[in-house]
């Protein structure tokens, strides 16, 4: 398994425009919401708070993943993964119209913005070539936003070490950094 870093720095090589970072900022969120939303009416056992669903069984497999890479930034990991299950259950419970409306909604919505981000890098999203990219999104939006509030700045100097000289970073204005 590659490690915490490698897979950010990985990811973070498909995300060097400051301006395909803001779109995933907002994006990513909106299809994770959607994805819990919609993995949230199937209930396979109980009821209310305590219903087994695809989408709490799906956050629980991706938190451990999470913390398996880095045990602290999995834990806020999980915590917003909870957030969501527990946002999406009332949505989920709502007509199917309105249950599909806002996940399908938010889902088509997260990925028009994404690929608008993509369209400023003038590269494809990273998932085209690993799949594994659709797991590290919402982890690469969570650690952007720990680097911007000055937190993991080893894991984010080790990042630009690696990506640094190779693809330079660029800002909102699409200048180089």
């Amino acid at each position: 398994m590659r490690t915490f870093t490698d897979q950010l720095t990985r990811y973070a090589a498909y995300h060097r425009d400051q301006r395909n970072i803001a779109t995933h900022l907002i994006g990513v969120p909106m299809i994770v919401f959607a994805v819990e939303i919609l993995l949230s009416r199937p209930v396979l056992a109980g009821d209310g708070a305590f219903a087994l669903t695809p989408a709490l069984l799906a956050s629980v497999a991706a938190a451990a993943y999470y913390i398996a890479l880095d045990r602290p930034v999995g834990v806020l990991m999980t915590l917003l993964l909870a957030l969501l299950v527990a946002a999406a259950a009332p949505i989920a419970g709502q007509s199917t119209m309105t249950w599909l409306a806002w996940g399908v909604g938010l889902f088509v919505a997260g990925w028009i913005i994404q690929f608008v981000g993509h369209v400023f890098e003038g590269r494809k999203p990273a998932f085209v070539d690993d799949i594994i990219g659709l797991l590290i999104g919402p982890l690469f939006v969570v650690c952007e936003v720990l680097f911007f509030a000055g937190l993991r700045r080893d894991v984010a100097d080790a990042i630009e070490r690696e990506l640094g000289a190779k693809l330079p970073r660029r800002g909102l204005s699409g200048q180089l950094l």
